[in-house]
């Protein structure tokens, strides 16, 4: 079939894009912020509109049939273009006012952004900011966002990028469960240790080790995909874990182990499209993180 010759709502072809690229109907309804209902009926009435079935499913997943990834390749352009222009209207606006969406990890936009905020609403009172929580990279291109604060330096051309002043990361725990277990004195008494983890251990495990720092399996003995329950854990003395030295500093009874020997660099970067930088609401915002951040 010749895609291009088809005509069809470009509701229903996001739907579709929305769902090849989380792989489910649900996770797509979220991104999309849809109903789960809403966005499964756009996608059933593309498939009935092209006379194809789009999508197969192998166990809770859904995987794209071939006349699905054919038809990938056609919807993903037509989604850069719309993202095009929608990001040149946006960036056209000069007005001090509207939205402006940031997004960041949760324990940034928990325990760095709200001073941030309070500057932003004194000097720019007519800006609105949503806050996008989201430990994983959202996608500025397609409009996820307006401005990112990441911790990887961003590749594509089409990014501006400013780097902040680079925080600094230790291994800390609550004093009460150190006069439990004892204080390391060395960086292998870390391995009799228990930790509150993040997310992805074996991922965690890699990293550490590439940091001179042997645990296993076993020393994670709770671990949580959010930053703020991760803090809440420790706090509640299940173990050590990775903070930012910022936030143990606003931490009651927080304690480093051995922080002249364990240092975790994290870079601090503010990113935003060239073409929304024109816009003078985002250039605001963006200049005024970066002044807090640098």
């Amino acid at each position: 079939m010749n895609w291009t010759e088809v005509s069809f709502d470009w509701n229903q072809a996001r739907a579709f894009l929305a769902t090849a690229e989380t792989g489910s109907l649900s996770a797509a309804a979220r991104a999309l912020r849809l109903t789960q209902p809403t966005l499964s009926r756009q996608v059933a009435a593309l498939e009935e509109g092209l006379g194809v079935t789009l999508f197969e499913r192998v166990g809770k997943t859904l995987v794209l049939t071939d006349a699905g990834l054919d038809l990938l390749e056609h919807v993903k352009a037509m989604g850069e273009a719309a993202g095009r222009v929608s990001l040149a209207a946006s960036g056209q606006s000069q007005d001090i006012e509207g939205k402006v969406r940031i997004t960041g990890s949760d324990q940034f936009c928990a325990f760095f952004l709200p001073p941030i905020l309070k500057r932003i609403r004194r000097e720019a009172p007519g800006i609105r900011v949503e806050i996008v929580v989201a430990n994983d990279l959202r996608d500025l291109r397609q409009r996820e966002a307006d401005i990112a604060i990441r911790h990887v330096e961003p590749t594509q051309p089409d990014l501006i990028a400013k780097r902040g002043r680079d925080r600094s990361g230790h291994f800390y725990a609550m004093s009460r469960y150190l006069d439990r277990v004892g204080r390391p004195r060395t960086v292998e008494d870390l391995a009799r240790m228990d930790f509150v983890g993040y997310d992805d251990i074996p991922r965690m495990i890699e990293f550490l080790s590439n940091h001179g720092i042997t645990l296993s399996e076993r020393n994670f003995v709770v671990c949580a995909s959010d930053g703020i329950v991760v803090h809440k854990l420790m706090e509640q003395e299940f173990g050590v874990t990775v903070l930012s030295q910022q936030v143990a500093e606003i931490t009651p009874g927080c304690e480093p182990l051995l922080p002249d020997r364990i240092a975790i660099p994290i870079p601090v970067w503010l990113v935003t499209h060239r073409e929304l930088h024109t816009s003078r609401r985002i250039r605001v915002v963006f200049d005024l993180l970066a002044e807090a951040l640098g």
